[in-house]
C-alpha cells in the first residue's frame, strides 16, 4: 500500500478499531490518483487534550488564527477517531484545493479521496465546513466519548476509549 511515512505514523496512533479501514481508504485514494506525484497526506490524527486546548486558545487567548471550535474532549481527534488530510504533490508541496484535478482524470482529486473514505462509512466534515476532516463516528458522539474517558472506560491496556464494552 502506497503511503508516506508521516501518514503511516499518524494512522498508527489512531483508535485501533479503525486503523485498518483508514489504511485501506488511503491506499484506494492513492491508487485512484493515477498521477504518481499526488498522494494523500494525513496532517492530523490523534490529538491530545493538551494539544486541543492549545489549538482552542489560538486566536482567543493566544496569538494566531482560530482553527477549531472544539475545546479539549469535544473533538473526535482527542479519541483517535478523526483525521484531517491534504494532497501531497511531488512529495513536498501540500494542496488544500478542493477542485484541482492534478491527475487529469476529470474528477477533483479531493473528491476522489473523500469517496474512498465515505464508501467505508466514514463521515466527511463538509457538512460543518471542515473540508479536510474525516470522522469515524458522528461529531455529536464526543459527549459520550468524553464521559467514557472521564471514567477511564478504555480498551484493555490502552488509553483508547472502549466504543463497544462487553
Amino acid at each position: 500500500m502506497k503511503q508516506d511515512k508521516v501518514t503511516q505514523d499518524r494512522i498508527n496512533k489512531l483508535h485501533p478499531i479503525w486503523r485498518e479501514k483508514v489504511r485501506e481508504a488511503v491506499a484506494e485514494a492513492n491508487e485512484n490518483l493515477a498521477n504518481k506525484n499526488v498522494e494523500v497526506r494525513i496532517v492530523q490524527g490523534l490529538r491530545t487534550f493538551a494539544e486541543q486546548d492549545a489549538l482552542y486558545a489560538q486566536g482567543r487567548t493566544k496569538p494566531g488564527p482560530r482553527v477549531t471550535k472544539a475545546r479539549a474532549g469535544a473533538s473526535l481527534h482527542n479519541y483517535g477517531l478523526a483525521i484531517d488530510f491534504c494532497l501531497l504533490i511531488g512529495k513536498k508541496t501540500v494542496s488544500w484545493d478542493l477542485k484541482k484535478d492534478f491527475d487529469n482524470d476529470k474528477q477533483a482529486d479531493w473528491i476522489e479521496v473523500v469517496r474512498a473514505f465515505t464508501k467505508r462509512g466514514f463521515l466527511w466534515g463538509a457538512s460543518f465546513g471542515d473540508y479536510p476532516h474525516i470522522g469515524a463516528v458522528k461529531e455529536s458522539m464526543w459527549k459520550e466519548l468524553l464521559e467514557k474517558h472521564k471514567v477511564k472506560e478504555f480498551l484493555p491496556g490502552t488509553t483508547y476509549v472502549d466504543l463497544y464494552p462487553a
